[in-house]
């Protein structure tokens, strides 16, 4: 049986970062557990950049107007100590990162160059060009070597074992082998990223975004917290939802419709472009839906012109950008503007995180970091340039708790996790042979549509209700779901069947902390109640999974300094 003093599961941002706090203790045995290359994580994906106040493009920026700007943005569901706490501290990690060899944009004076973001009252979003999260993923994988951290990559995971309120270990196969492992270890920091992929078809976010570690430790009894707050990005490409980075905004890019009127003069006229994402998202969907856009239906867009930057300014900013549009749109925005329309971007909930100075949850031993948990700083909605800052903050916190964690806590009980394992291969030699049953493709297809329909960027009572018995019917379906690979070696119809099961459950908590939420706020957007009610629901949601039933509650938001105000931009 394998054995580590931490697990890290997820080899992002908070992953590596985490990894690398733990393992600064030389006699802590540090492992992270990736389903694929740590390089290849998701957090290569973020392009625009990652705020902090370091004051250097604008001297009169703070840490108290980063926490401010974060709070409204987050509609008043974050909880302030922990703004707090985050903002205080980006200034150091922005200084670690640079100390690390992250290669960061400079500006005349040679400091790290800082960029206008959606929400921000001040230009605090550092950059390197349009490939921050991919050079920070880099340097930290490069940090983590030296460390002499063991990384398993193609591993993927299957079960958080806890047994009476208590964590023993984990069950994970060895993807290229097909060999199932019980890992044996005494705390664990996940940090397995969003789960956009609920929206299959219609999301920023890659292939392998289904929640994997946010699936685990809901089934192992740990709440998920404001599941119903998922972001949409603005300016996903039209035909396939790739992401064009809010940096193309913060650069100045202008929103257009078919009648060529940067719109959001309707909207937003002192932000304009620079609104935050849930307003540009639910302000493009309104000019679609008035007929003021292009297309017809799920091909409908509008279009984001660049133009007026000129090319020095997008080779040398947007570089990235400008490769996306013309690989998936085949339109260079040197030369035209190019068609965008929202995409299902990031996930304001996930685990619910009980302290954030220590990203521990309600199981001890159990820590969690980034987009698979809700620490919370976003609330109802996230401001661009705070999820990798959220990220390499917070992961560096979770090692810091799980290596503290790990010199207090003892290995659990080898014969549940070897239990647990056995099951597991049970459940492989199952689904390798089984022959018939219904597509889990064409489930996964369904449950995409769904949520895209009825649970999006508007919804309602009558749709949600609707979702809710659809999304029911298909994790009845689900058990009959048949994968049609009966190899044991890299089984990756096996790994989907998972995944599917994964975002089946985590759909169903998005559904129904949206339908009990009867108010509007941040991403929730609600036709029937189309009012924030601080009265009523100025609280987190929390829903549990007891085996089959799914429970409902509410906790209290942390107010401390910044009372709820009418939020406008």
């Amino acid at each position: 049986m394998l054995k580590f003093d931490v697990v890290v599961v997820g080899a992002g941002g908070a992953g590596m970062m985490a990894a690398l706090s733990a393992s600064k203790e030389k006699d802590i045995n540090v492992a992270v557990l990736s389903k694929i290359f740590p390089t290849r994580s998701h957090t290569g994906a973020a392009q625009g950049g990652i705020n902090a106040a370091m004051g250097y493009r604008d001297d009169k920026d703070s840490a108290d107007l980063h926490f401010r700007d974060t709070v409204k943005g987050s509609d008043f569901l974050a909880d302030q100590d922990a703004v707090e706490f985050f903002t205080r501290n980006m200034p150091k990690i922005i200084s670690e990162l640079d100390y690390m060899g992250v290669p960061f944009s400079r500006d005349e004076n040679g400091k790290v160059a800082q960029r206008p973001f959606g929400g921000a009252s001040s230009p605090r979003t550092c950059y390197s060009a349009d490939k921050t999260g991919h050079v920070i993923l880099h340097a930290l994988y490069e940090q983590c070597l030296k460390n002499k951290v063991q990384f398993l990559n193609e591993w993927f995971l299957l079960e958080v074992v806890v047994q009476d309120g208590r964590f023993e270990g984990l069950v994970a196969m060895d993807i290229r082998s097909g060999e199932i492992h019980p890992i044996q270890t005494k705390s664990v920091v996940f940090a397995s990223g969003g789960f956009g992929r609920v929206y299959w078809s219609r999301t920023t976010n890659a292939i392998n975004m289904t929640g994997d570690g946010t699936a685990a430790c809901f089934e192992a009894g740990i709440p998920l917290k404001d599941p119903e707050f998922v972001q949409f990005h603005p300016t996903g490409l039209a035909h396939t939802g790739v992401l064009l980075s809010e940096a193309c905004r913060g650069e100045g890019g202008y929103l257009l419709n078919k009648d060529g009127e940067r719109f959001m003069a309707r909207y937003a006229p002192e932000k304009m472009e620079l609104g935050p994402r849930d307003l540009v998202s639910r302000s493009i969907e309104t000019e679609i839906k008035n007929g003021r856009g292009f297309g017809e239906g799920m091909t409908s867009y509008v279009l984001m012109d660049l133009r007026h930057l000129g090319e020095r300014k997008i080779m040398e900013r947007l570089p990235q950008v400008r490769e996306l549009a013309l690989e998936f749109e085949g339109v260079d925005l040197i030369k035209e503007p190019v068609p965008i329309r929202p995409s299902a971007h990031y996930m304001m909930g996930g685990i619910h995180v009980t302290n954030h100075e220590t990203c521990s949850t309600p199981i001890d031993g159990i820590h969690a970091a980034g987009e698979c948990c809700a620490v919370s700083i976003h609330g109802a909605n996230r401001l661009g340039g705070n999820s990798v800052a959220d990220v390499v903050l917070f992961g560096k916190y979770a090692g810091l708790g799980a290596r503290e964690s790990a010199k207090r806590r003892t290995f659990g009980n080898s014969k549940k996790v070897e239990e647990g394992a056995e099951r597991w291969n049970e459940k492989f030699k199952e689904i390798r042979n089984k022959t018939t049953g219904i597509s889990m493709f064409d489930i996964r297809n369904r449950l995409a549509e769904t949520m895209w329909y009825n649970v999006g960027i508007f919804r309602n009572e009558a749709d949600m209700e609707k979702a809710l018995k659809t999304v029911d019917e298909l994790l009845e379906e689900y058990k009959d779901a048949y994968a049609g690979d009966p190899s044991e070696k890299y089984n990756m119809a096996f790994i989907n069947y998972v995944e599917i099961g994964n975002i089946l459950k985590l759909a169903k908590a998005v559904t129904m902390g949206a339908l009990n939420r009867k108010e509007s706020r941040g991403s929730h957007s609600r036709g029937d109640y189309p009012e924030r009610d601080d009265n009523r629901f100025l609280k987190h949601t929390l829903i549990y999974k007891d085996n089959e039933k799914y429970r409902l509650e509410y906790a209290p938001v942390t107010i401390t300094k910044y009372k709820p105000e009418v939020r406008a931009y």
